[in-house]
């Protein structure tokens, strides 16, 4: 059993690799933003939690009440690309400045601690066909992918100088039971709105990189052996790219009754037709993703309804 901490805990992504890590029978300690009561941070495999920003003082306090850990995987930070445009400042506090200071606790308190940091797909920008590799050149359009490759690097930096050693997880397209953002849930959200056609943004036609979260944080915990002072990036990614409009279409037909899908054909300035991973350094470890498009939208969309009151 490993002491692991994450920045970000109670975020989306935080809980289920909370969940998995403590399933495993790990002990998982948690820092980030908002109270989280006992009970519930228990429900989620977290056994500490402190309610505040990642500096110095904080990650010393929890040091002192659970001990130094062997990993910590850093989760905290901006979350959207529409966040990042309304309020670049409080983005790059939140992901930039959060994992300077939390390299340098580390530097200073733990160095000899393994660090997984979470990143983004938005680091390429646009104008990319086909598949991406990690070497690939690219030239972010939001603050949000900007503020995203300032982290990693950070996460070099402080290899190169100090010999931290970090793992870059570049995540592609997130999504999964609790997610109650983006693309997945504005489209249930239309559905259970109005009864007349839907309507979403863009042709229908743009691609992406969909990966379920059950597999995402397994991912993570799986990549946690390639921290080096490198710090290099590893696309968590399937290399199958599903369209919008398909994502559309299996939502539908989920949904308890039919309705008509149109599209605007406009998009939002920046937006990538297609974002895409190249998986060969994953799959060159041994990793296999395991949850299905088609049986992820299934099961979100039944979440979604329960959770709704739409179904008992």
């Amino acid at each position: 059993m490993a002491l692991v901490w994450i920045t970000g805990a109670r975020g989306f992504i935080g809980r289920h690799l909370a969940a998995h890590l403590a399933d495993c029978g790990h002990q998982v300690a948690g820092i980030g933003h908002g109270a989280w009561a006992e009970s519930e941070a228990l429900a989620w495999g977290v056994r500490d939690w402190i309610n505040g920003d990642i500096h110095a003082s904080n990650l010393q306090a929890l040091g002192r009440r659970v001990g130094m850990p062997k990993l910590i995987f850093h989760l905290a930070g901006g979350s959207s690309v529409g966040a990042a445009i309304a309020a670049p400042h409080e983005d790059f506090f939140r992901t930039v400045a959060s994992t300077v200071h939390l390299m340098d606790w580390i530097r200073l308190e733990s160095p000899e601690t393994l660090s997984v940091v979470v990143s983004s797909a938005a680091v390429y920008g646009a104008g990319h066909n086909g598949a991406i590799r990690e070497t690939a050149g690219g030239s972010p359009f939001s603050p949000y992918g900007y503020h995203k490759s300032m982290t990693e690097q950070i996460c070099r930096s402080y290899g190169a100088s100090y010999g931290l050693r970090t793992v870059v997880a570049r995540l592609f397209s997130v999504y999964g039971t609790g997610l109650r953002k983006q693309l997945l849930w504005d489209f249930c959200s239309k559905l259970l709105c109005n009864d007349g056609p839907v309507q979403l943004g863009g042709t229908g036609d743009e691609l992406r990189d969909w990966v379920h979260v059950r597999d995402v944080v397994r991912a993570l915990w799986h990549i946690k052996d390639l921290a080096s002072p490198e710090a290099v990036a590893i696309n968590l990614g399937t290399a199958k790219a599903t369209s919008v409009r398909q994502i559309a279409e299996l939502v539908l037909s989920n949904w308890p009754s039919g309705r008509e899908l149109a599209f605007s054909g406009k998009q939002r300035p920046g937006d990538p037709f297609s974002l895409v991973a190249n998986c060969s350094q994953l799959a060159a470890t041994g990793f296999e993703w395991q949850v299905p498009v088609a049986t992820g939208i299934r099961d979100y969309v039944l979440w979604y309804l329960k959770q709704s009151g739409e179904v008992a």
